[in-house]
């Protein structure tokens, strides 16, 4: 270790950070390696303590090491974030992915066979003017008093976030997030080099009290979901987003990002915490749920320096957003049947996911379905436990861990994807899931959960 001390400098944060992070990929500190306390640090390369913490701390919003306090800091393991979609090379039935029915997903054939026409050259405007002109109409009835918003399409809700973070936000910028998390956008805050401060949401969505810590702790911006909020599924209400706002009148120009991403799908009101003076904002509105994950297409409202700023980063013919694909976005969503179908799907997820909720709760598990592709559950036992009997029984669950900034409860919550089972399938996961809590905690006292 001494050796490989004697190899890190700078004279900056960012500086020692860089020259930590070489030594990481050059093999020299390997995963478990445990880094020089702060103090020793310090005094070896010759700067104030406070410089060597701000550079651990960007490495531990990196994912490049992990501290523990008195125990020091360390070399994070190479493991990748947990991400959504199918769990790879197993035997087991997948009730975790937190996907769309592929069999509720419109069909683009024919729309496919209607998009050719002239093509797109360098230095035309990255929006499809008649996917703009849909678009503004879509979004503009959910913000009637923003005369002066903006639209940029970009390449889904992820490209959207890290465009707008990588505009208005530098390495080690603390942002807000709901706790629990969409996992998408934890990993794209920790990627890149940006600060997670955790938001508590409650069964009425991102809590006043959590907002306001957030906001003293100095967050840059803040991601809000209004609607079937990832995983829990909880929308906000138009109280609480008053609330919100309220808060929000006194940090005018901390970016507010709300990712509506099940929007069409959703069946509750849209209420926004954007106020009608707040100066940095953007709205992000995906496809991607209900016309299929492969749909890279996101609407993004936002105010005008704000907008600008996104569009610096889609030059047009290299970091846009194909025209073939807008346009075919647009024939789905202009056709009375695919908007039929969009319907009929939204009505099947609330459905499922309600009968699953009762099925539970007739089981002794009390469950809210709320809106979304999954369902939050409660368990009266560690998750993770709860996981390992389900795989037991031909399962494969998503623990609430993983979803977590620092919410305790959520030890006590699988998110569970539901809506494409048989109502004998479905009814036998319940049964699989109060059978597997109680075999971890079969007594009231030892069922006593967060």
């Amino acid at each position: 270790m001494a050796d490989d001390v004697l190899t890190i400098g700078g004279e900056t944060a960012a500086e020692i950070a860089d020259s930590i992070r070489a030594l990481i990929d050059r093999g020299d500190l390997t995963p478990g390696a445990a880094l020089p306390s702060v103090r020793a640090l310090a005094e070896l390369v010759g700067v104030n303590r406070n410089t060597v913490v701000a550079a651990y701390r960007l490495l531990a919003a990196a994912g490049a090491v992990e501290t523990a306090g008195r125990a020091g800091t360390r070399v994070a393991p190479r493991s990748d974030p947990a991400q959504e979609g199918f769990a790879a090379d197993t035997v087991l039935r997948d009730i975790g992915t937190g996907n769309p029915d592929p069999a509720l997903i419109p069909d683009p054939s024919h729309a496919l066979s209607s998009l050719a026409g002239r093509p797109v050259l360098y230095g035309e405007p990255t929006i499809d003017p008649d996917l703009e002109a849909w678009a503004s109409q879509w979004i503009a009835k959910d913000l009637p008093e923003r005369a002066e918003l903006r639209l940029t399409i970009t390449g889904g809700a992820v490209d959207a976030l890290e465009r707008l973070f990588a505009d208005a936000l530098t390495r080690d910028d603390a942002v807000g997030l709901e706790d629990p998390c969409f996992l998408s956008a934890l990993r794209t805050v920790r990627i890149g080099g940006y600060r997670p401060v955790p938001i508590p949401v409650d069964d009425q969505g991102m809590t006043v009290a959590g907002l306001r810590a957030a906001l003293d702790a100095g967050v840059r911006a803040i991601v809000c979901t209004p609607r079937a909020q990832n995983p829990t599924g909880v929308s906000l209400t138009a109280e609480r987003a008053a609330q919100l706002r309220a808060v929000l009148e006194q940090h005018p120009y901390v970016l507010v990002i709300e990712d509506d991403h099940f929007s069409m799908l959703s069946r509750e009101p849209y209420h926004s915490i954007i106020g009608p003076g707040h100066r940095r904002w953007a709205l992000i509105r995906s496809v991607s749920k209900f016309l299929g994950p492969d749909m890279c297409l996101a609407v993004t409202a936002s105010d005008t320096e704000t907008a600008e700023r996104l569009a610096r980063r889609l030059s047009p013919g290299s970091t846009w957003v194909s025209h073939l694909l807008q346009r075919l976005v647009l024939a789905l969503v202009s056709d009375d049947a695919v908007l039929a179908g969009v319907e009929r799907a939204a009505r099947h997820y609330r459905a499922r996911n309600d009968r699953f909720a009762a099925e539970l709760t007739r089981l002794g598990l009390p469950t809210a379905a709320g809106d979304g592709l999954s369902v939050w559950v409660r368990v009266p036992a560690p998750a993770r436990a709860v996981a390992e009997q389900l795989m037991r029984r031909g399962w494969l669950a998503r623990p609430g861990d993983e979803f977590v900034l620092a919410d305790p409860a959520a030890t006590h919550r699988l998110r569970l994807t539901v809506h494409d089972l048989s109502d004998t399938d479905l009814a036998r996961l319940a049964a699989d899931v109060a059978a597997s809590a109680r075999a971890i905690a079969p007594s009231p006292e030892a069922s006593t959960a967060p």
